[in-house]
């Protein structure tokens, strides 16, 4: 579901915070998405805030949202489990993602 980890943004500026906070909020997460795209990641964590999500409609969005909440959820048992896991390799990681989400994809039902 994306290209790479899920995006975190900045932590806040006390500036920030104290001006015009929720501009900022999406000022950051713009910032955050400066060379991604935001379809190959559809979620941002807000730093001290919580998750973002979008599709290319509501419901995509809501379902963005679950999957977010199920991946952490994987990777914070995984963790538990052991704590030494190491980070899938990018190569696999890539593969896995554009054979489902790529120009070429081919997993799953058309």
């Amino acid at each position: 579901y994306w290209q790479g980890e899920v995006p975190c943004t900045r932590p806040m500026t006390k500036d920030e915070i104290e001006g015009d906070y929720e501009a900022t909020t999406g000022d950051v997460i713009v910032e955050r998405f400066g060379n991604l795209d935001p379809m190959q990641h559809p979620a941002v964590l807000v730093a001290s805030h919580g998750p973002f999500t979008w599709g290319k409609d509501a419901h995509d969005a809501v379902h963005s949202a679950a999957i977010l909440e199920f991946v952490a959820k994987l990777a914070s048992e995984t963790i538990r489990i052991n704590p030494q896991i190491e980070q899938m390799q990018s190569v696999l990681h890539n593969k896995h993602f554009q054979r489902k989400h790529g120009p070429k994809s081919y997993y799953g039902q058309k």
